[in-house]
């Protein structure tokens, strides 16, 4: 018999952890490879854990509710050898030590899971944090003075290793003139004492109804107040002629409709021209990291879909940049139906350097929407409208009737200036304002 270990898999750029919400299978029971074992969720998805292997589940190391890290072993799964049980030799077995070593690591797993949680302040640990830092020595006041880069500024596993690593350096340095970071973070305790001032409490009426937040909607809360306190956010917004946008669609969607079964809508359209824009403006396809910029390579476009609970969610359309329109409208169509049908997978969500939000869809003529970090543009579609236009021609000017929408594009002002922004949101206008009314799909 050998033991696998199952662990949580990576579930996106972003994603560092998952709360456990359901084991679908118990202690004892026979479990194929690719079968689910347990639920989870994240602020992004629910998604299931399967199984790699064949095997018997014979150790669950988290339980409902608890917080799991990206790479932690959730569960062993003990499995059938190469060999037949009687034809096992002391060649072919397992060595003690290496039996030990299996033991001493369950064992460990326990110890990291059991540990109580505790918090200093506002900051969180998890247990493996604690355990690192109990085995390295490392005091309270050490810890609290870790610059966290995980959600909320919480100290990852990362953190506390690069830490431990750069330790002896480290006192050197405080030794000697404090550095930059050292002097940010006696600014920002001398500042957290207003911070941690409490909150006024709000009253509460008799015939108010209290409603609490929902899981998911915690983890959107969190991740949109950690964007704003991480991006400067500004905002360029052009009006857009889509006349010529309007009209061919309602002249190829009815045959479209017909030969491909299901619907041409507005949105692999506009997702064709940001695809564009951003070849064309390579540097609004980045991600900040700390003090680095990363290039894209790939331009995978993020597309906010509503769930069916009124959350929404960014499934993300892999090198949009290398579709065809008929190819956009597929992956479009593919990842909305999905998204309403709770059917997305980790991967579907993941990866994604640039995102796309549809505000027209609720009645909005524009919106100004926060960035999804750790890109560093997100662009708003507003309503399309039938407004009066002045008409330029050759014989002059005259009014008519314009179908036009308000493109609006927020974006990090820390990497990207006015010029960048504003010039990208105005290619996309471009793209859609010169749609050839001959095209085929």
């Amino acid at each position: 018999m050998a033991k696998f270990e199952l662990k949580l898999p990576k579930m996106g750029e972003s994603v560092a952890e998952a709360t456990l919400t359901n084991w679908l299978k118990e202690v004892g029971d026979t479990i194929e490879a690719d079968e689910a074992v347990l639920e989870i969720a994240t602020d992004k998805v629910d998604s299931e854990v399967p199984s790699e292997v064949d095997g018997v589940l014979v150790e669950k190391l988290f339980n409902v509710d608890d917080v799991v890290q990206v790479g932690q072993t959730i569960a062993i799964i003990e499995t059938d050898g190469e060999s037949n049980e009687s034809e096992k030799t002391a060649e072919t077995a397992p060595s003690p030590e290496v039996v030990k070593q299996v033991e001493q690591q369950v064992e460990t797993a326990k110890e990291t899971v059991n540990a109580p949680i505790e918090n200093t302040g506002d900051r969180f640990y998890s247990p493996l944090v604690k355990n690192i830092a109990a085995a390295e020595g490392i005091s309270q006041a050490e810890l609290d003075a870790i610059t966290g880069s995980g959600k909320d500024g919480r100290v990852t596993k990362d953190d506390i290793l690069k830490y431990v690593e750069n330790r002896s350096s480290a006192k050197q340095d405080q030794a000697s003139e404090p550095s930059q970071d050292q002097q940010t973070q006696k600014a920002d305790a001398a500042k957290k004492p207003e911070s941690a001032k409490p909150k006024a409490p709000v009253s509460v009426n008799g015939g108010d109804e209290v409603i609490e937040m929902t899981r998911m909607g915690k983890l959107i809360a969190h991740h949109m107040v950690e964007s704003t306190q991480t991006s400067a956010h500004v905002q360029s917004f052009v009006e857009c002629d889509v006349t010529n946008v309007w009209n061919w669609r309602n002249k190829v969607k009815g045959p479209f409709a017909k030969r491909e079964g299901e619907n041409l809508t507005f949105t692999p359209i506009f997702m064709e021209a940001v695809a564009k824009a951003l070849k064309d403006f390579p540097m609004m396809n980045i991600a900040v990291d700390g003090n680095n910029i990363i290039k894209r390579k790939n331009i995978n476009l993020g597309m906010a879909a509503a769930l069916p609970d009124g959350n929404l969610i960014v499934p993300v359309i892999k090198n949009a940049d290398q579709l065809n329109l008929l190819g956009m409208s597929k992956a479009v169509n593919d990842l909305a139906n999905r998204a309403r049908e709770n059917k997305l997978k980790p991967d579907d969500i993941q990866g994604g350097t640039y995102t796309v939000t549809n505000v027209g869809t609720f009645g909005s003529i524009m919106g100004t929407p926060i960035i999804n970090q750790p890109q560093v543009g997100i662009l708003a579609l507003g309503a399309i409208r039938k407004v009066p236009a002045v008409i330029e021609t050759p014989e002059g000017d005259f009014i008519g009737i314009r179908y036009k929408m308000f493109l609006s594009h927020s974006y990090d002002h820390r990497v990207v200036n006015g010029a960048l922004g504003g010039q990208f949101v105005k290619r996309v206008a471009d793209y859609l304002e010169d749609w050839d009314l001959n095209r085929e799909i």
